[in-house]
């Protein structure tokens, strides 16, 4: 069983979590479409978004940053190298650490990046008001502030 099954019919509004939860699967399934025309894997955009950002990332700075274990930003890092959107190098401060940057592939897919969040938040949002758009905001907004500062009690309590 998925570890975040929410049961559809749950008692005292617990379907709205189910159903937020639906909403945000179908709407990283259709991003993910508008983002493979960039060659882009889902997941993959945000370490381009990263190291657009910040510049030149060791690997463990940029699992910390995108909240990930180090295997798994190596493995991303090594299908974006593969395809030509970062390239790796030792720092020139210290050369026992490598250093993850972009290359002008990396650069450049930024505007297609871009545009495909636009299409697919297009998408979503088509028949929504201005205004009701900003209450959506608004209220997920207040949910994920709600959640994580759960979440950092939970850690909190653990720790």
């Amino acid at each position: 069983m998925n570890r975040f099954y929410i049961p559809a019919e749950e008692p005292e509004g617990g379907s709205l979590l189910a159903r937020l939860q639906e909403v945000a699967r179908h709407g990283r399934t259709h991003y993910a479409r508008h983002l493979l025309k960039t060659g882009l894997y889902a997941g993959q955009e945000k370490i381009i978004e990263t190291l657009a950002t910040t510049g030149p990332m060791t690997p463990g700075a940029l699992a910390k940053a995108l909240e990930v274990r180090p295997p798994t930003i190596t493995k991303t890092i090594s299908r974006l190298e593969e395809q030509g959107f970062v390239s790796r190098a030792a720092s020139k401060q210290d050369g026992r650490q490598v250093l993850v940057q972009l290359t002008d592939t990396g650069r450049d897919v930024l505007g297609a990046m871009g545009k495909a969040v636009a299409k697919a938040e297009k998408q979503a949002l088509k028949g929504l008001k201005k205004k009701e758009r900003k209450q959506l905001e608004k209220i997920l907004g207040k949910i994920e502030g709600n959640l994580v500062v759960r979440q950092d009690a939970d850690k909190a309590e653990q720790g």
